[in-house]
């Protein structure tokens, strides 16, 4: 399933627009990406939960050259499935 394709779930579920639907999708996901960015979990009960998690700085190499590369230390999203998720697809 795709973003347009949840929006036609969504708009066919509680019964209105696509357009509607299509903006409830983005404010849900605009908010979502704005707690992750403040550093914020995200938790739906039964669900899952969303953060980020750091990722230390590192080194690499390059495949090419063979030579050490430094790698920046990052900050990654994450998702965590609730019980009742895991439970229903089981």
């Amino acid at each position: 399933m795709n973003k347009n394709d949840l929006v036609a779930a969504l708009a066919s579920k509680a019964d209105m627009s696509k357009t509607d639907a299509s903006n409830a999708v983005k404010a849900v996901l605009d908010i979502i990406g704005k707690a992750l960015k403040k550093g914020d979990d995200v938790r739906l009960v039964g669900f899952g939960t969303f953060y980020v998690t750091k990722r230390a700085a590192s080194k690499g190499r390059n495949p090419r050259t063979g030579e050490t590369i430094h790698i920046e230390p990052s900050k990654l999203p994450k998702f965590k499935a609730g019980k009742v998720l895991k439970d229903s697809l089981n």
